[in-house]
């Protein structure tokens, strides 16, 4: 009987994430979630390497000594960011953005130097080098590139920040930082701390 019913409930639940999907990808190709700017375009192998990959858990033992301050693990592979709290008792895993490519990657151990609630965003020299068109500046608001909330690290010129366009999300699309859609950057923004420890692998 246990298993007739497990049965049923898990075709009632095939059946609707399949009615569901027509209306998933139409919303991913409405003008919001349309992404028009520079990306690195994967290969069919890169494809299915970060699709498999994408969203395991991990457990933080195997990148960090502890959990001092909390700790967020940043996976360029499968363009997912891990968060540990320092208690052990929350443990969260956001899609991202990533570098564009290995020119602007960094990997290592880094952490968190300072926190901003809607950031200015200036662009770095070596992106104004690349595009002079870029403005010297953005305040903050919805064309703002690290959305509502950035947490800077170590490294100069590299962040956790929010995101202007909900299409960069999964795909890669920054000069080397790691982007959150601005309602996950917010939440992770309220648990972290200067000095949450980071690794990027």
């Amino acid at each position: 009987m246990q298993r007739t019913d497990l049965s049923r409930r898990a075709l009632l639940a095939f059946g609707a994430a399949a009615l569901a999907m027509p209306a998933i990808a139409r919303a991913q190709d409405t003008p919001e979630f349309r992404f028009t700017g520079e990306i690195a375009e994967d290969t069919p192998a890169e494809r299915t390497r970060r699709n498999t990959q994408s969203f395991r858990t991990l457990a933080w033992q195997g990148h960090f000594d502890n959990l001092r301050h909390g700790a967020i693990l940043c996976d360029v592979a499968s363009r997912a960011l891990h968060f540990w709290s320092e208690d052990e008792a929350t443990y969260l895993l956001f899609p991202c953005s990533v570098p564009m490519s290995e020119e602007f990657t960094r990997r290592g151990r880094t952490e968190i130097t300072l926190m901003r609630r809607n950031p200015v965003w200036i662009p770095t020299p070596g992106m104004r080098e690349r595009d002079p068109s870029l403005p010297e500046r953005v305040e903050a608001g919805p064309e703002n590139p690290m959305g509502t909330r950035a947490m800077n690290l170590t490294w100069q010129y590299y962040r956790v920040h929010g995101i202007d366009n909900p299409a960069k999300i999964g795909r890669k699309a920054s000069n080397g930082c790691f982007g959150l859609f601005n309602h996950h950057v917010e939440d992770l923004f309220e648990r972290c701390r200067v000095g949450t420890q980071v690794v990027v692998i």
